[in-house]
Order: C-alpha cells, then structure tokens, then sequence
C-alpha cells in the first residue's frame, strides 16, 4: 500500500480500525480510552491521551509512523519530547523500539485492522499530484463542510496577515497612524515592490509627511527623491522642481543616503502598477486623509467611503506619465481601479480591522471584516479558476480570500488529511477491514 504518514493519523485520530481485541507488540492487551488531542506543531503527534495497558491506566502521549523503525530514523530517543510517549501506533512494526531507561516500547501494529472502505476512499479520492487533489470529489461534500472549510482557511489567512500588522505595531512602539501608514505602503507595493514600499515608509516617518499635508508636491519631492527614482536632471519643469525641492528638504533633514532604482522592479511590471505611479497615488491618498488610520478604521464602515478614501486621482503629471521624463501619449491614470481598489481592501483595510480586532480582543471586528468580504466581489486569478474548474465558483471576496488560503495553506502543501473536505471524502461508517 502507497500512502503517506498523515493517513496513519487521520485513522487514529477518528479510530478507523477494529479496535476488538487490541494487542500490542508484547502481546499486552490495549484499551483506547482518549486518542489524545491532534498536534500539529513539534513534538508527538497527540497529547494527553489515556489508554489501558493490561488494565492499568496509562496518560500521556501517543506518536505515529508507518515504520516502528521511523522512530530511530527520526531520531526521537534522545529528544525530552517524547519521554512521556505510551503508545506507538505504527502500520508496521519491524523493528523493536526501547524507550530511554531500556523498556520496550508498547507498540500498536494497524497492518490488517483498517476499514476496507477508508482505504479505498483515500486512494480514489485524492490524487497527490493533482494541483486540487480531491476535485473529482470536491462538489460530493456537503455545502456546510465547504463553508466551514473556507472560514477556516479565511481565518488562518487574516492571523497571517494580522502578524504581519501587530509586527509593524511592534516596531512603531505602538503608533498606530505609523502602523497604518507602513502597512498602506507595503500594500500598495502589491508583490512586486512591497518590501521596496515598505523602506520607503520606514525612511520617511508618517508625522514628516503630515507636515506636508496640503503641499502634494512637496510630498511627491520627498518620496520619490528618498525612493532614489528622481532623474539627476530632466527637460520637464514639474521633475525640474521635484529635484530642487527633494534637494531642499535633503539638506534640511539631513538625509544623507537614499534608496536606489535598483530596490525598485519595472521589468514585467504593467505600466498602471509602476511604482512611481503608485507613489504618485499614495501622496493623493495621504493629502486628502488628515487621520490615516481614523480614516481605515472608523471613516471608512463600508464599500462606499474605502472607495473615496482609496480611489484617489493623483496630480496632474500623472495624468500623462506612468515614469519620469516620458509622456505617455494618452491618459495614463485617472486613478486606482475598480479592481485594484478591491484588492486593496482585502489586503490593506481588511487584515488592519482584523489585526485591531485582535490585538484589543474585540471579536466584533472579524464579524466586520466578514461582512465586507461577503459584499465585494470575489478575486479572479488561477487559485480562484482552479477552484472553478472543480465546480466550486466563488461568490465573493469572503470565498476567493478563503479559497487562497485554502489552496497555499492545504492543497499546495498537500496537507490535505487536515482539510475537513478530505476528510469527509474518506470517512466511512464501513466495519469491513482490510485482510
């Protein structure tokens, strides 16, 4: 047989074996009174289980291998962690295994005790090289474990993200405008230049800007000549001035050094994602918002205002311009898109309430961040068409998010037996074993 050591565990974790009559290696009778609690972090596989061996109560740990050998070849003899192991629950035992002071191991062979029909479910269900191994089976599980599959995923998703928040948090000594005001920056940098953003911001503090509120140019000036992508001259008397001011405000700062055009990616980058033009909407975005993060957290309650806070048009050099010193014929932007203005949403407003929510205990603030997703249209891009071509479209933001982290999270990893769809493919309530 041909499968995988998380299979052992699923089939402990929901005993999906004969359990009449247990023997162990020794030929010890074995009584499974609690299964223990599923560890996914170091460590044996699952905590504070109880069993009776011959009759006497035994509390502690369980691990699981296909091999008894695997517990040398993971050498876990000499680890602390597993001292407190009092089963080993293998596929096969060939190897006799001794705990630390020298005693045999109490060993559990499941080599002829598993049910027929979970076997068969899990090699006709999920097919490992497949980009979603369990899509032929996807739409037969019931609406309710797909639902709950994809909160998990979304949840797991937004602690992600939210870790990223509390760690800036972290950094600012608890500046919550600094935090947003990072966090908008790395978010605007989308994949591409997302960390080239996020120096920029760390360069040039959130209060230096603010001072500047009601002069775009001045801002414009500062960013772009401490992003390192002001021209050394130019033709055009806007760059003209850029570069006079940005060599103003250096010597009156005191910025002796500033970013280089290499921190920053152009190749294979679509001119409307260009990080000078981007630049250029984030100062439009901080002219107009007096309060950067009052503005995210309590201005901005729904689709409509994010929408005017986000959408913002920036000067008109960038009306004409994706990149200093050439014009681009036509109108170059009249703004962030629609469709960029939703995914700014997700990855820059959504993950800052939840991070919020989070860090003062206020669940109310996932609740908020769900219902937005749940009225924004869903993403598209190949996790999402993936999905699709299984038969599971996205219906909102609420799914697509959801369906992310679904596929980074399990299907890419190929943790599938911790996904509740695949384990709902293989569970079976057969009492037929396999001989």
């Amino acid at each position: 047989m041909v499968f995988r050591e998380d299979f052992l565990q699923l089939v402990w974790k929901y005993q999906y074996f004969d359990k009449k009559e247990l023997r162990g290696s020794a030929g010890e009778s074995i009584r499974i009174i609690q299964v223990g609690f599923h560890n996914q972090s170091e460590g044996p596989d699952f905590r504070d289980a109880v069993i009776e061996l011959d009759g006497v109560a035994l509390h502690g740990h369980v691990e699981v291998h296909r091999m008894a050998s695997d517990w040398k070849q993971h050498a876990h003899g000499g680890d602390p962690a597993y001292n407190s192991v009092i089963l080993h629950v293998v596929w096969e035992n060939d190897q006799l295994v001794l705990r630390n002071d020298g005693t045999p191991m109490p060993t559990l062979e499941l080599k002829g005790k598993i049910f027929l029909e979970i076997w068969r479910n899990y090699e006709q269900m999920l097919d490992y090289k497949a980009d979603l191994p369990c899509a032929h089976g996807l739409m037969d599980v019931p609406d309710i474990v797909r639902f709950s599959t994809l909160e998990k995923a979304l949840v797991e998703r937004l602690q992600e993200k939210s870790e990223l928040i509390l760690s800036l948090l972290d950094q600012t000594k608890g500046d919550w405008e600094e935090t947003a005001y990072r966090w908008l920056f790395s978010s605007f940098g989308f994949k591409t230049n997302s960390q080239a953003m996020l120096e920029l911001s760390e360069r040039i503090p959130y209060k230096l800007l603010q001072k500047h509120r009601n002069q775009p140019t001045v801002m414009e000036a500062i960013l772009f000549g401490q992003a390192g992508l002001l021209p050394e001259s130019s033709s055009e008397p806007y760059v003209q001035f850029l570069i006079r001011e940005y060599e103003f405000y250096q010597k009156k700062y005191g910025w002796k050094d500033s970013m280089k055009r290499q921190h920053w990616t152009f190749m294979g980058v679509r001119p409307t994602n260009f990080p000078t033009l981007r630049i250029a909407q984030l100062v439009g975005i901080l002219a107009q918002a007096p309060s950067l993060f009052q503005s995210v957290m309590e201005d901005s309650r729904d689709f409509t205002a994010l929408k005017k806070l986000l959408q913002i048009s920036p000067g008109d050099y960038w009306k004409y311009h994706y990149n200093f010193g050439k014009s681009s014929g036509r109108s170059a932007s009249k703004g962030v898109s629609e469709s960029v203005l939703q995914l700014l949403i997700i990855n820059y407003v959504i993950p800052q309430w939840f991070a919020y929510g989070r860090f003062y205990q206020q669940p109310e603030w996932q609740e908020r961040c769900f219902d937005l997703l749940q009225g924004i249209s869903p993403e598209s891009n190949y996790i999402i068409r993936k999905f699709e071509g299984a038969g599971w479209k996205a219906e909102n933001g609420f799914d697509s998010q959801g369906m992310i982290g679904q596929f980074k999270n399990y299907c890419q990893t190929k943790k599938c037996l911790q996904c509740k769809i695949a384990q709902s493919l293989i569970k079976s309530d057969s009492k037929s074993k396999l001989g």
